[in-house]
């Protein structure tokens, strides 16, 4: 197996145990067993488990960026597509939140480059939104609908948060 290889494997085996069940209560040996590869290999890769977390974080964050841009991309860069975009992503079985503020939840002030991964994660998607609309204020609006709607989401399991995000997102754009 090449490294990149090992990477890839043990990269999946966290995102998909560290998102059904937390960080926290994720050890090293359930990535490791999940993910085939052997101990040594998974500490050569990463020396530590926040080394784990922030890479998990990171591939986590470009491949959501990028099927949330797509979709909207698709429906003409409409800022009210984020909301049609999270509804079907709130329907998905096995819905749990928002990976980010899971992770910020669990660690409290996480390690350094979790908390860099976190914040940036944030960060690209309110520079995201501020290039669908014109105005700041207008986009750091849509961006708090689009965080409340997801932690509203993860708590009640309701999809439909996603829908009164968009209604208020509407009222918000005609107003601007």
């Amino acid at each position: 197996m090449t490294p990149t290889e090992a990477t890839d494997r043990l990269l999946e085996a966290a995102e998909e145990l560290f998102y059904a069940h937390g960080v926290q209560a994720v050890g090293m040996d359930a990535v490791r067993a999940r993910s085939g590869v052997s101990l040594k290999r998974l500490y050569q890769t990463f020396p530590a488990k926040n080394d784990l977390v922030e890479a998990y974080l990171r591939r986590r964050d470009e491949r959501w960026r990028a099927s949330l841009r797509e979709f909207v991309h698709t429906r003409g860069d409409d800022p009210l597509a984020v909301f049609d975009w999270l509804h079907a992503w709130f329907s998905e079985p096995g819905f749990r939140g928002c990976a980010f503020i899971n992770s910020f939840g669990e660690f409290g002030e996480p390690a350094p480059g979790v908390a860099a991964a976190i914040r940036e994660h944030k960060d690209d998607v309110r520079a995201y939104l501020r290039g669908l609309v014109s105005g700041e204020t207008l986009a750091d609006q849509l961006f708090a609908l689009v965080e409340g709607a997801t932690v509203l989401a993860a708590i009640t399991g309701n999809p439909g948060e996603a829908s009164t995000a968009r209604e208020a997102a509407k009222a918000l754009l005609a107003q601007g």
